[in-house]
């Protein structure tokens, strides 16, 4: 029965390989839309990983510093060095913008780090070409996905900061590439506002008649100041020392700095359970999508070839041909086109995957798994077609 399934291919094979390759390309779709949101776990957790933190200290009752901005202040980090457990403690900053090199704009998250040396929360692991930065002001290291390349001129708000270094799979969770500055100079770029707007907020103060009054010496010239200083960073990244745990550093945070402490599992959980949740409910919408409309179209097309074989049929019947022998050949014919699909889309989504914007992720488990549905699929879909063949009267062999 498998040759006769396959001499009826063999007699329709144009237009079986076609809808095969059409059936592919769908497939391949629903693949690198899997890939899309493994890859946006994989950059979640890259950001996690590539921080290297144990623990966020953020402002208290929020989610920042990724899912929510946060600020605590500067000098945070000092007292927090010196606790027990802590074998590292570093400043950061994290600002998504665009980044301009000469005519070209490249959205990226820019992040502030604070002097130190490779290895510190916050620095890029490691580097592709290049050297970590060095200087305190106008030197920045970028990741590879941005296009920049050593010696590159960046722009950033008023600033303009030479490519010293590059680095590689240093991600946002929403997939945009990081660039590294001192974290002065982030400061100034996240927090501090642009010289019309600190001039005009200066005759605002000036012209304030709480301030026409001498009462403490000393008092404006304090608030004119402060409008170009800046004091708050968005988190603070702790290593622990060895033989301590995450709880044991945390809690005496919580409780004397009246901060918001979170560990890399609730971390994680923010990042995966509720910045990318919508997204995730996104594409899994799409994907069930898809599986009905391949379920409907491998249906439609075992379908028609099985009513324009109406008369084979009927002549197998006449014959003696029992009726799980046809269900049998119809069944491989769909899992046949479910084969040939399913190794065009697989080859499709492994060459495009590359050409995304976005990472995408194709896992091998994934592969397995899309293999069985489009089995399953396949099965479903037949069903239609073999209770129509079951119900050919033989007598059409004869009377068409």
């Amino acid at each position: 029965m498998i040759s006769l399934a396959g001499r009826d291919i063999l007699h329709a094979w144009g237009k079986f390989i076609f809808t095969g390759i059409g059936l592919g390309l769908l497939i391949g779709v629903t693949l690198t839309m899997a890939g899309v949101y493994r890859g946006m776990v994989a950059d979640g957790k890259a950001l996690l990983d590539n921080s290297g933190a144990d623990l966020w200290i953020v402002q208290r009752d929020t989610l920042g510093p990724y899912a929510e901005s946060s600020s605590v202040y500067d000098d945070l980090w000092r007292g927090v060095r010196a606790m027990p457990g802590v074998a590292a403690a570093a400043n950061v900053t994290y600002l998504t913008m665009q980044v301009r090199h000469g005519q070209r704009d490249v959205r990226a998250m820019v992040v502030g780090i604070m002097a130190g040396n490779a290895g510190d929360p916050g620095w890029p692991p490691y580097l592709v070409a290049g050297r970590q930065i060095t200087r305190g002001h106008y030197e920045a290291v970028a990741d590879i996905a941005t296009g920049f390349k050593l010696g590159d001129e960046l722009k950033i708000r008023r600033n303009r900061y030479n490519v010293v270094g590059l680095t590689r799979r240093m991600v946002s969770s929403s997939g945009d590439p990081m660039v590294f500055i001192p974290l002065k100079d982030a400061q100034e770029a996240q927090f501090l506002k642009d010289n019309d707007a600190i001039w005009m907020q200066r005759r605002r103060t000036a012209a304030n008649p709480a301030f026409n009054r001498p009462i403490v010496p000393g008092l404006l010239e304090a608030i004119l100041d402060s409008q170009t200083t800046n004091n708050y960073v968005n988190a603070v990244l702790v290593r622990l020392a060895r033989g301590y745990t995450s709880e044991e550093v945390a809690e005496p945070i919580r409780r004397w700095k009246r901060l918001t402490v979170y560990d890399r599992s609730q971390m994680e959980e923010i990042l995966i359970g509720k910045l990318i949740a919508t997204s995730a409910k996104q594409i899994g919408m799409f994907l069930a999508i898809l599986a009905v409309v391949s379920a409907a179209i491998v249906a439609f097309i075992i379908y028609t070839l099985t009513m324009d074989k109406i008369r084979e049929i009927a002549v197998l019947k006449l014959i003696g041909t029992r009726n799980r022998t046809i269900a049998k050949m119809i069944m491989q014919q769909a899992l046949a086109l479910g084969s040939i699909g399913f190794v065009v889309g697989k080859i499709a989504a492994t060459f495009a995957a590359p050409h995304f914007p976005k990472y995408v992720l194709l896992m091998p488990a994934d592969s397995i798994a899309g293999f069985f549905a489009v089995m399953l699929i396949c099965v479903l879909a037949s069903l239609v077609a073999i209770r129509l063949a079951l119900k050919v009267d033989p007598a059409e062999a004869i009377g068409g």
